[in-house]
């Protein structure tokens, strides 16, 4: 495959401009954030970086699009993807930062932090002694490279990591791993459930009323995507208490409406899609790597099966 022009759309275009530009003098490059967008852009390149675009685009002049995310369900969820346009996405440190970001609110549950700020707040002594890691079972679905480093990091700790995929494989730091069909009967041991899965048909709304309601007082959060959860039946098991609290990174629709009522529930914890943020350093340097990669015939670690839609 020859590639020679390239598009990068993105917030961050002057930053990577910075880091890309100069290290590849052999291309011709346009550097642009989306609204200055044009069809006529994409009909001159050879390829497309960018990552969630809002508007819908015609993809079939370019050889290669280079997600700047790990995600690629805005290019393939619910669309005609042209199977001879390579696909590749962004590999960093996604993994290290979602398990950081899982491990941060696990500890704030088990540490009683907001018993102890409200206790502070009301000049109110009275001692209640914080759970261990240890003695907690941990439920992440997704066993793929996210998937993996929170299994790693969570059992490092001693935690008990049980999986969830669509093959059941066993995966490395995992106790158990277990289809989507098969996990229901240990959902009630689970003290944690983690979502890392992307999104693709048979995981939209996978998380309904028939999941939640098996839970017992678990903790959830969400650092897959939005569309992976009904909201309604999310809201339900909070009011039923078989979730205890939930933190939520992705939504549906983002920004999330002011209206929404997740906003102003006490126990759902929201942030604004950060959780793995591409740092330029990072996107410049595993789109550098992926370039060289293609330009030299070499084997992609990072490629998609855009039939799976991962």
């Amino acid at each position: 495959m020859k590639i020679k022009n390239i598009l990068l759309v993105s917030p961050m275009f002057r930053e990577l401009q910075a880091l890309i530009e100069k290290d590849i003098p052999d291309k011709t490059f346009r550097f642009m954030p989306e609204e200055e967008l044009s069809q006529e852009d994409l009909s001159w390149a050879d390829a497309l970086v960018s990552f969630n675009l809002k508007a819908e685009y015609d993809y079939s002049s370019v050889k290669w699009v280079h997600s700047l995310g790990a995600g690629v369900d805005r290019f393939l969820h619910k669309k005609d993807w042209n199977q001879e346009i390579l696909l590749t996405r962004t590999i960093c440190s996604f993994g290290q930062r979602i398990a950081e970001y899982c491990l941060s609110y696990i500890l704030k549950d088990l540490q009683l932090h907001d018993r102890f700020k409200e206790q502070q707040q009301q000049k109110n002594w009275v001692q209640s002694t914080p759970k261990l890691i240890t003695e907690q079972k941990v439920l992440v679905y997704g066993t793929g490279e996210i998937g993996q480093t929170i299994a790693k990091v969570f059992s490092g700790l001693g935690v008990d990591v049980y999986g969830v995929s669509l093959s059941g494989k066993e995966k490395a730091g995992f106790k158990e791993v277990m289809t989507v069909n098969s996990h229901f009967s240990v959902l009630k041991e689970m003290n944690y459930v983690i979502n890392t899965l992307p999104l693709t048909e048979r995981t939209e709304k996978l998380f309904d009323g028939a999941i939640f309601k098996q839970l017992s007082n678990a903790g959830f959060i969400n650092v897959g995507r939005g569309a992976s959860i009904d909201e309604e039946a999310l809201l339900l098991a909070l009011n039923d208490n078989t979730v205890s609290f939930a933190v939520l990174d992705v939504f549906d629709q983002e920004p999330l409406p002011k209206n929404n009522p997740l906003w102003d529930h006490p126990r759902v914890q929201i942030t604004p899609h950060i959780s793995a943020v591409t740092t330029p350093s990072e996107g410049a340097a595993c789109f550098l790597e992926t370039l060289k990669n293609i330009d030299e015939n070499r084997p992609l670690k990072n490629i998609v099966d855009t039939k799976k839609g991962y």
